[in-house]
């Protein structure tokens, strides 16, 4: 299994890098990362930004958004599901974060999951801290590790 990072906005260095480059390292699953552009620029900046999203995504892929509106899962809960999706054969997993104006309603469309960290509102550099460490604990999950404790 193989997962895809897609991402509106360039990651700086900083402690937002950090913690994404701690867990990615972590992360036994092959982590590809595609940052689409997200300058201003005319028009729709969701709508673009969405296009880049839908281009970026490798064919047969199976697409999780993280979205404001999408379903809070406890870590036990998606490690099931990410577990499901693995032993149904998926091999590429794209996980998506959109903008500052949210993502598109073609890759909502899109979208097999629409995941959220809860109802608050995160910053997007953090969000892909926060992903790739649930990442890695679907991981220490599925082998049993202690990592994760109820």
């Amino acid at each position: 299994m193989r997962f895809h990072l897609i991402v509106v906005g360039r990651m700086r260095r900083g402690i937002e890098s950090n913690l994404f480059e701690h867990y990615r390292k972590r992360i036994r699953w092959p982590l590809d990362v595609r940052e689409i552009d997200g300058r201003r620029g005319t028009g729709n900046n969701r709508d673009r930004e969405g296009a880049a999203i839908l281009s970026a995504m490798p064919d047969d892929t199976l697409v999780v958004a993280l979205d404001e509106r999408g379903c809070d899962l406890a870590s036990e809960v998606f490690a099931r599901k990410v577990a499901e999706w693995r032993n149904s054969g998926i091999v590429n997993i794209a996980f998506v974060i959109g903008g500052a104006d949210g993502l598109s309603e073609d890759v909502r469309r899109r979208a097999d999951l629409l995941f959220a960290f809860g109802s608050a509102t995160w910053p997007h550099l953090l969000v892909r801290g926060m992903l790739v460490e649930q990442l890695y604990r679907v991981q220490q999950i599925l082998s049993g590790h202690p990592y994760h404790r109820a």
